[in-house]
């Protein structure tokens, strides 16, 4: 890759930085039919309880509902498939015994366009107790408070 390749955003999953603390995040690749690759352009992708399960050495994306493209003739797409994820061996082996050891779980962050290809990051995350949920929140209402007063006496 020599040149830069232009990166879209199409989804992003914002649920994800509120129930998880992230730990790591990964670059994925997705295998999708073309119905789907379609739909994903047009953005018609949902996040609703989508997570990433190993199975026999392999990576799979499930719960991640792309929506089915209209102009599709019948060979369209079942919209909440298992999708494989194209990851190194040596990258599903390290994420599957984090998950397997520590208890942890890995979620996709976001799915976007790069150059031709869909791609989706993921993370490894250890979910957050009520508890430490409303204790971000009032730690992100102060800073904008804080914010909100200094930027009167600008």
């Amino acid at each position: 890759m020599s040149q830069k390749e232009k990166i879209k955003v199409i989804a992003t999953n914002k649920k994800a930085f509120h129930f998880y603390d992230i730990l790591e995040k990964r670059e994925a690749g997705l295998v999708l039919t073309g119905s789907e690759i379609k739909s994903i352009r047009q953005g018609k992708v949902n996040f609703k309880d989508s997570y990433v399960r190993f199975h026999k050495g392999e990576a799979y994306l499930i719960g991640l509902h792309i929506a089915p493209y209209e102009k599709a003739s019948y060979l369209g797409h079942e919209p909440e498939r298992d999708r494989k994820l194209l990851l190194h061996k040596r990258e599903i082996l390290s994420l599957q015994g984090k998950v397997q050891q520590k208890g942890l779980t890995v979620i996709p962050l976001k799915i976007y366009l790069k150059g031709p290809w869909a791609k989706v990051e993921i993370a490894l995350c250890r979910g957050r107790n009520i508890r430490d949920r409303r204790e971000e929140l009032k730690r992100k209402a102060i800073k904008m408070d804080i914010a909100r007063e200094m930027s009167k006496y600008k």
